[in-house]
């Protein structure tokens, strides 16, 4: 080889790979994929003496393909620069996935100079294409007039425009990833909105009452925060579902919400349950087991009925609202972890503090922004407004349309309602199950819904009949033999915790189990 062609081939060398580095550094920029690729013609341009350029894509719509970018051509130029995929030089290279080369487009039928932008007759002008392919399969055409004099072979020209065309198909991918995972995004986005309206929307939007109105204001104000929340109320008004909102709400939405209720398990277990346990903390722990505090890293920890955990799971959890650390059963490792506690409880915790039931110190940590949330007969504008949304709602999931009478209306709106939100929607459920027609009247509703006087609250037991006095005995003397334990008694009679929950409340034992409570604690502390 004579030197004057080896030093030729060095410098030919020397510009592809100046040129390849330059078009490696705008991958910053393919996000503006047209703009991204003029600029890489244009590099090619003032590099290679090319005199014009294009990048021909495919349009999913059409099917055609369009010039999106180019270098050389005006703007009425490129936009003439639609194909078929069976028209011309472009389509031929589409078609066939292989590169293809005009020593002089005027001799070559196949050109049909779309763009109007050579001078056919004038110049000697040679064509070269080479496929975009993404996948082995074609997606557009990369196409230029001659880069080099004769002095370079269209073999040389075909080889480099290759290279190009990959590093251009790769910038068209990571466009095309990026919108579709924007659309993704922008779908979920939309599909979480909707789904959040759905499940929690009517939460707030059947409420009338001020009272709901303050709710709805108070967890708009915390739910970006990191601040821990309690919840106080009755069963069944919706504290659950309060949580869940927050988390919505928070900037942890994308992150775990785990759900703890503090009475579903005996108190040895409920600590592993929590914190998790490490292999061989006990007979039967063959291996380790996160808890559900480490489960909701980064998330969100609702913790249900917080009033029942025992006085030693009180100063664990203090200690992690605290520190946010905490240790496995049977571990030393200490274990850190970002997790936003709300807490939900039915009892009086001021009062459980004055009686020494509650850490008084774990109650400030957890009262740093009490929502309380009102029971139904505290708010009786809403009742109507929900009796009509669980209609609704039954009526598509059965697909029948029911209707309640006006007379069972009246009759619901005065009713006291002590399973509240949950009592309710539970009615309309089984109504819906029961009634032949579309019709739900009084004579559907359970007997102590209408049958007899409303209870006052000075009343209390005495008036309660003599099957509900049964019912009563029943449930004290199951929380007898099972000292005083609320889950061990629901178990014992085959309800649930809340169902035991609820027939405390409706005969007046609370007071008696605090009581009780208290005696089985002092007992066991004698021992």
């Amino acid at each position: 080889m004579l030197p004057i062609q080896r030093i030729m081939e060095t410098k030919i060398c020397e510009l592809e790979l100046k040129v390849l580095y330059e078009i490696s550094r705008l991958i910053g920029q393919v996000l503006n994929l047209d703009q991204a690729l003029e600029t890489i013609l244009g590099i090619l341009s003032e590099s290679l003496s090319m005199k014009r350029a294009t990048v021909t894509l495919k349009d999913d719509e059409t099917g055609h393909l369009i010039i999106c970018a180019s270098h050389g051509l005006s703007p009425t130029e490129k936009k003439r620069g639609v194909y078929r995929q069976d028209e011309g030089v472009t389509g031929l290279i589409f078609q066939t996935a292989e590169p293809f080369v005009v020593p002089d487009i005027s001799r070559e039928p196949l050109f049909l100079n779309k763009t109007r932008s050579r001078r056919i007759e004038k110049d000697r002008i040679s064509f070269l294409g080479v496929p975009i392919k993404l996948q082995a399969a074609p997606i557009g055409v990369l196409s230029v007039d001659r880069l080099f004099g004769d002095e370079v072979s269209f073999e040389e020209d075909i080889r480099f425009l290759s290279i190009v065309a990959t590093l251009v198909a790769q910038f068209v991918s990571i466009n095309r990833q990026v919108k579709a995972r924007e659309e993704s995004l922008r779908k979920e986005n939309i599909s979480l909105r909707a789904e959040l309206s759905e499940r929690y929307g009517h939460f707030f939007m059947v409420a009338r009452s001020r009272s709901m109105a303050g709710v709805q204001e108070m967890i708009k104000k915390v739910a970006p925060s990191k601040a821990s929340v309690l919840l106080l109320g009755e069963s069944g008004t919706g504290k659950t579902l309060i949580a869940r909102i927050i988390h919505e709400l928070s900037n942890r939405a994308k992150l775990p919400f785990v759900k703890v209720n503090c009475t579903s398990l005996p108190e040895n277990l409920l600590e592993s349950e929590l914190f998790g346990y490490e292999k061989g903390a006990f007979t039967g722990a063959s291996r380790a087991k996160i808890g559900r505090i480490e489960e909701a890293v980064g998330g969100t920890i609702f913790l249900d009925e917080i009033g029942e955990l025992s006085l030693a799971l009180q100063a664990k959890l203090l200690r992690f609202l605290q520190e946010r650390e905490f240790e496995r059963l049977g571990g030393t490792r200490t274990i850190k972890v970002d997790a936003r506690i709300i807490a939900a409880t039915n009892r009086d915790l001021s009062k459980a503090v004055t009686e020494g039931l509650f850490r008084e110190d774990l109650y400030y940590r957890l009262n740093v922004f009490p929502i309380q949330v009102p029971p139904l007969r505290e708010r009786a504008e809403d009742i109507p407004f929900l009796l009509e949304h669980f209609i609704e709602k039954i009526s598509r999931e059965y697909g029948r349309r029911f209707r309640i009478t006006p007379q069972a209306m009246e009759v619901l709106t005065l009713y006291d309602w002590p399973g509240n939100v949950r009592e309710m929607e539970n009615l309309i459920e089984r109504l819906a199950i029961l009634v032949d027609g579309n019709e739900m009247d009084l004579r559907d509703f359970p007997p102590h819904m209408h049958s007899r006087e409303r209870l006052s609250p000075l009343e209390g037991s005495d008036s309660l009949s003599r099957l509900e006095e049964m019912e009563k005995k029943e449930v004290v003397a199951a929380l007898e033999r099972n000292r005083w334990i609320q889950s061990r008694a629901a178990r014992e009679l085959g309800l649930t915790l809340r169902q035991m929950g609820y027939r405390i409340k409706k005969f007046g034992l609370d007071d008696l189990l605090d009581k009780r409570r208290r005696r089985s604690a002092g007992m066991r502390e004698r021992q």
